[in-house]
């Protein structure tokens, strides 16, 4: 097949590609898994590498019109002639899953034109599936997603790097920090759910972190941005962002304006 999806023929597809991926993980987490070194001293596990070569199985050829991105492969340039990409990440917050703290997802989106159509977060530590497509609404186990909204005075935790609380705090006094978890998807996701106000995350982020929890955040009515309040941007040639911030759309203006300045 050579043509395109729609979010609700990509979003199911998704949901059991994870789900079977997440088993894999689980098995790795029982048994161990070997840990290697990346090229930029990040680590990585045989769980990330065999999760990625399952989705791959799993996706990659149900269109040949759409293109491949992925933290575990190595990337081309064939993705940036493609309206739709498959954007992966085997496991986001592998220093969790080495740790065996559960704050670890298997993230999985379809983008399209360079904005997220559909994405799915499985968190195999406790079963949570969050799932989310355009004009689909967000959900988490089933259950409705909803950000939190408000002005921004009313924000009380916000999750993310300490020098970025510190700075919303000479404005919030009385916020308090959030764990900010080992993956930033799941970051992303708790303030789709409103159980954080608010979050930030540094530079260096990339599509496979955020392009799933983007729109499962959008269609829980929040906004995923950079701190200039700009849309973020997928399937560049660069799949590399700077810092960035997530809040209900109510107060994600007043939230980036703490920021202004800031690169």
């Amino acid at each position: 097949m050579a043509r395109a999806l729609g979010a609700g023929e990509a979003l199911p597809l998704l949901v059991e590609a994870v789900r079977e991926a997440g088993d894999i993980g689980l098995g790795f987490a029982r048994d161990g898994a070997r840990i290697f070194d990346k090229a930029d001293k990040s680590p990585v596990t045989e769980a990330d590498l065999a999760i990625d070569a399952h989705l791959a199985k799993r996706l990659r050829d149900v269109s040949s019109a759409i293109g491949w991105l992925s933290e575990e492969a190595a990337d081309t340039a064939e993705r940036l002639d493609r309206r739709q990409v498959w954007v992966i990440d085997p496991i986001d917050g592998t220093r969790g899953f080495i740790a065996g703290n559960g704050e670890w997802v298997i993230s999985a989106a379809l983008v399209e034109d360079g904005r997220p159509l559909a994405g799915v977060l499985f968190r195999p530590s406790n079963g949570d599936l969050y799932t989310g497509g355009r004009g689909l609404g967000a959900f988490k186990n089933g259950a409705p997603l909803q950000a939190s909204q408000g002005a921004l005075a009313a924000i009380r935790t916000l999750a993310g790097p300490k020098p970025m609380f510190d700075l919303a705090q000479r404005s919030l006094p009385r916020v308090e920090r959030a764990s900010s978890m080992s993956s930033l998807a799941l970051r992303i996701a708790m303030v789709a759910e409103g159980s954080v106000d608010g979050a930030f995350a540094s530079g260096s982020s990339h599509d496979w972190d955020i392009a799933a929890a983007d729109i499962i955040l959008s269609e829980a009515g929040g906004l995923l941005t950079t701190v200039a309040g700009r849309d973020i941007v997928y399937n560049r040639p660069d799949p590399v962002h700077r810092p960035l911030v997530m809040a209900g759309r109510e107060r994600q203006g007043a939230l980036v304006a703490l920021f202004e300045g800031m690169n």
